[in-house]
């Protein structure tokens, strides 16, 4: 629906005149604009989004998260003689103080951030330095938090790693079969359940209190990771809508299982899947140099392990949505979710055949 971007952005602290605003990016989850202004004869720029409800339907928590991290990092960043507006994202608030607006007219909530000048998000590692840098940014975020009380964060989607209840999920769908499709993949249907112990390892060290719970981004992939225009540089890490308390393992495992699959997620020739042991040791190396002296031993041991976990819980959700019907995630051709599933499965097979060696690359750096 079309706005009116004018008052919409006349709620928030900004001064100047605002000359346009249009649509930004590539992102799929939020509404995302850029907004120019003229602040005596200054080209400003800044990010104005629509939150999108359906995901994050508590406006409230979500900007919650969002600014006590935010400033949190902006306040270390000071500390380390850094840029702030440039290595952070900076919340702009309404003029009554909010961090965000919200729009009687169009019923939905609008948040603004800074523009981040002169750096650049990629969608996919175009070459292995962007992939470490990316490592970089990741690292240098989970040190920055690595003192936060990560119980302060709301859990904006409940158990969103806890793969125990995924494993249930998973289950239960199985159960209901709701469209007789578990008799035509069983191979995949065994391969989940007979790794099924690997589901309560970081879930019940955080229980425990053996590994300590700290701030997860649990979205880091490479277009969340900004990087310098002229210099090919991390900036900073955005998109923190999934923020929430949780392990390092997740959001390490993460990365490695998206940056290291030579083929794409949805690769129906598994042929072309393959786990890239240089790119994991290439991301190590820069998470690691970065995270520094924050890590301790437990989240070191199951840095790797996170990488298959991670892996693991990703096809074991699409493999669900594809018995439930193609419910959740978004598909384009039939058996899409199948194809998707079958990648993140053979990328666990690879990953578990060379444990040894990624356990081998995180000792050393």
């Amino acid at each position: 629906m079309a706005y009116d971007f004018k008052r919409i952005t006349s709620e928030f602290e900004i001064s100047g005149e605002l000359l346009s605003c249009e649509r930004y990016g590539e992102g799929h989850i939020n509404e995302t604009y850029l907004a120019i202004f003229d602040d005596n004869g200054k080209e400003v720029k800044y990010i104005l989004q629509r939150i999108n409800g359906k995901l994050f339907p508590d406006a409230d928590k979500l900007m919650s998260n969002i600014l006590l991290v935010t400033e949190f990092n902006r306040k270390k960043i000071i500390e380390r003689k850094g840029d702030p507006d440039r290595e952070s994202l900076t919340v702009i608030k309404t003029k009554d103080g909010k961090p965000y607006y919200h729009d009687e007219v169009s019923g939905g909530n609008f948040r603004v951030y800074k523009f981040i000048t002169g750096a650049i998000a990629y969608q996919t590692v175009e070459k292995p330095e962007h992939f470490y840098e990316s490592a970089q940014a990741f690292g240098n975020f989970a040190n920055l938090l690595a003192e936060f009380d990560a119980t302060k964060l709301y859990e904006v989607l409940p158990d969103f790693h806890n793969t125990v209840k995924r494993m249930g999920d998973f289950k239960n769908s199985l159960s209901k079969d709701a469209f007789g499709r578990a008799k035509d993949v069983k191979k995949e249907i065994d391969f989940v359940l007979s790794r099924e112990e690997y589901c309560g390892r970081i879930v019940d060290l955080l229980k425990s209190g053996k590994m300590p719970t700290k701030v997860t981004h649990n979205d880091t992939k490479l277009n969340n990771v900004m990087l310098d225009e002229k210099t090919g540089k991390a900036v900073a890490v955005i998109d923190l809508d999934t923020i929430m308390p949780g392990s390092i393992c997740y959001d390490f495992g993460d990365s490695i299982r998206f940056g290291c699959n030579t083929g794409a997620e949805d690769e129906p020739d598994l042929n072309k899947v393959n786990f890239d042991i240089d790119l994991f040791k290439t991301y190590a190396k820069g998470y690691l140099s970065a995270l520094g002296k924050s890590v301790t031993k437990i989240e070191r041991d199951n840095l790797a392990f996170g990488a298959i976990l991670m892996t693991y819980e990703c096809g074991m959700r699409f493999l669900a949505d594809y018995l439930d019907g193609d419910v959740y995630f978004r598909t384009t051709r039939e058996g899409h979710n199948l194809d998707r599933a079958r990648t993140q499965f053979k990328l666990v097979s690879d990953m578990e055949k060379v444990l040894p060696e990624m356990n081998r690359i995180i000792e050393e750096n």
